[in-house]
């Protein structure tokens, strides 16, 4: 129990560190899409940083998912014993996040291979496809965070009845929550709300399971 509850304290501020590197390298190192570029420019910009997204969709996307299964699990054992049809209601949210997450990423790196490989026999279509692959990731695990959304806040309101977590993370997670839902009306700003929200709440939960490896309440964290 306590190896899983470190493991998945770990597995929580790593995953906290790979929003940041996300935000960094999309919003300052590589900005995507390139402002006012045609067809040949995108194109040209996505095979010139193949290798950088390529490497970010594992870390961002596959590597993300696979942490997030050790902390799904990690926190339902946590929470199972005082509330356990709700935290396994969680948990279920909690690993389809999980999977949806790892699939975008495998399908947009998959699919980033393909658009590059077509790009010079014919640009166009190779255009049309790779707007098709951000469609379907961004719905399955970039648009929108629902799912990601519903599990929080379902094990924030498990913890808040079990007494398993502290209050403040727990009213912080119900934010979060609600936050990831809101995420389905098409606005930007929801969406920043949830991932620098859900950032501080990964910090936080990251830190309480690795000072508390038991199941036992601590309110005063």
């Amino acid at each position: 129990m306590n190896i899983l509850q470190k493991s998945a304290g770990i597995a929580a501020i790593v995953e906290a560190h790979i929003y940041i590197i996300a935000f960094i390298f999309y919003g300052a190192i590589l900005e995507y899409p390139p402002t006012n570029a045609s067809v040949t420019q995108e194109l040209d910009f996505l095979s010139d940083n193949h290798l950088a997204f390529y490497i970010m969709d594992l870390i961002g996307y596959v590597l993300f998912g696979m942490l997030l299964v050790v902390l799904v699990l990690a926190v339902h054992k946590r929470l199972k014993e005082h509330t356990p049809n709700l935290s396994q209601i969680a948990a279920v949210f909690g690993f389809l996040w999980a999977g949806l997450v790892i699939t975008s990423g495998m399908i947009s790196t998959v699919g980033l291979n393909e658009v590059i490989e077509l790009s010079n026999e014919n640009p166009e279509k190779a255009m049309v496809i790779w707007s098709t692959i951000t469609i379907i990731t961004e719905g399955i695990g970039g648009g929108n965070e629902i799912v990601g959304g519903v599990w929080v806040l379902l094990l924030s309101i498990a913890a808040l009845q079990g007494k398993n977590l502290p209050k403040p993370l727990i009213y912080l997670g119900i934010f979060v929550g609600v936050a990831g839902i809101l995420t389905t009306y098409p606005a930007d700003i929801f969406t920043e709300i949830f991932g620098i929200s859900q950032i501080i709440w990964f910090l936080w939960i990251g830190m309480y399971m690795l000072r508390n490896t038991s199941n036992s309440v601590r309110n005063n964290v």
